[in-house]
């Protein structure tokens, strides 16, 4: 069975050695994902657009790698205050509504102080 590594190209991939995701058989491991608008580099200020902008790097990466939004059997929230959670649970819910992954969501703190979450997520491809 071939690993495959998927990346962003952003440069804290490279900095600290891990990849995007890791394609093993047919489940893909998606790494902790924060909201970077990969595109210009740049962190928005707003809980909302860093959800999107993770869910656009996470759609990305799964596309990359031959795996949909469909595919994902597991979802990690790493959230930075408990007063996100409810904002969290509708913002998250409209991307995973007829999905439904198995998911845990956890207060702590992030990397940086402007990150107000990161999400990861498993993914499992099947015939059906």
């Amino acid at each position: 069975m071939k690993r495959q590594l998927i990346s962003t190209g952003s440069p804290f991939e490279e900095t600290a050695g891990y990849s995007r995701a890791v394609v093993q058989g047919n489940w893909c491991f998606v790494a902790g994902t924060t909201g970077f608008d990969y595109t210009i580099m740049q962190l928005p200020e707003g809980l909302d657009a860093q959800v999107a902008n993770i869910f656009a790097t996470i759609d990305n990466t799964l596309n990359q790698a031959g795996f949909q939004r469909t595919d994902i059997v597991r979802a990690v929230y790493y959230v930075s205050e408990r007063t996100y959670v409810s904002t969290v649970f509708d913002l998250v819910g409209t991307y995973f509504k007829d999905i439904r992954p198995a998911a845990t969501m956890l207060i702590c703190d992030l990397i940086d102080p402007a990150m107000k979450i990161e999400i990861e997520v498993t993914a499992l491809k099947t015939d059906g």
